[in-house]
C-alpha cells in the first residue's frame, strides 16, 4: 500500500465527512434520541435545537465524536474480519487517514452550508446593490465626459495666460569665455 491508496482513502473519508454533516444538518434523530436517555427531562434539549453529534458542535466534541465511532468501527473490523486494524502499520494508517479526512469533510460542508445560506439570505439585497452600483457607474461617466470638455476649455485658458519663453541666451560658461575669465 502506498501514497495512492492513502490519497484514495482521504478523498472518500472527506466525502464521507460531508454526507455525516449534511444528513445531521437535516435531521438530528439519533442525538435527539441519545439525549433524552441520558438527561432527565429538566436537561433534555429544547425541541427546535438543531444541534447533533457533529452538526453546530464545536472542535473537541466533533472531534471526540469522529474518532470514538472510527474506533468502534476499527474494534468491529478487527475482531469479526480477518481485517486487522491494528496490528498493521497500513491499515493503521489508512484508519488515522480516514478519520482525519471525516472531520475536515465535516469543516468543508459546514463552510459550504454557511455560504449557501449567506447567498440565498443576501441574493434579493446583492441584485440591488448590482443595480445601484451600474447607476452609479453610468451617472460617473456622465460626469467624467462633462468634465472632460470643462477641464479642455480650462486647460486651453491657462495656456494661453503663460508668457513666451525668453530668446535663448548664452550660458554662464560662455560669457566667462567672453571676457577672458576662462
Amino acid at each position: 500500500m502506498g501514497l495512492g491508496i492513502d490519497i484514495i482513502i482521504f478523498v472518500s473519508a472527506i466525502l464521507f465527512g460531508i454526507f455525516l454533516y449534511w444528513r445531521e444538518s437535516n435531521g438530528n434523530g439519533a442525538y435527539r434520541f441519545i439525549n433524552k436517555i441520558m438527561n432527565s427531562k429538566e436537561l433534555q434539549m429544547s425541541a427546535d435545537n438543531p444541534k447533533g453529534f457533529i452538526y453546530k458542535q464545536p472542535f473537541i466534541p466533533r472531534l471526540l465524536f469522529v474518532v470514538i465511532t472510527m474506533l468502534v468501527v476499527g474494534l468491529i473490523l478487527q475482531f469479526l474480519t480477518p481485517i486487522e486494524i491494528f496490528s498493521n502499520y497500513f491499515a493503521l494508517s489508512g484508519f488515522a487517514t480516514f478519520a482525519t479526512g471525516t472531520l475536515i469533510g465535516t469543516y468543508l460542508a459546514n463552510f459550504v452550508i454557511k455560504t449557501t445560506e449567506v447567498v440565498e439570505e443576501k441574493s434579493d439585497s446583492l441584485s440591488d446593490f448590482v443595480d445601484e452600483a451600474v447607476e452609479k457607474g453610468k451617472d460617473l461617466i456622465e460626469d467624467l465626459k462633462n468634465k472632460d470638455n470643462k477641464a479642455v476649455e480650462e486647460a486651453k485658458k491657462e495656456i494661453a495666460k503663460v508668457p513666451e519663453p525668453k530668446a535663448e541666451q548664452k550660458s554662464a560658461r560662455d560669457r566667462l569665455k567672453d571676457k577672458g575669465l576662462m
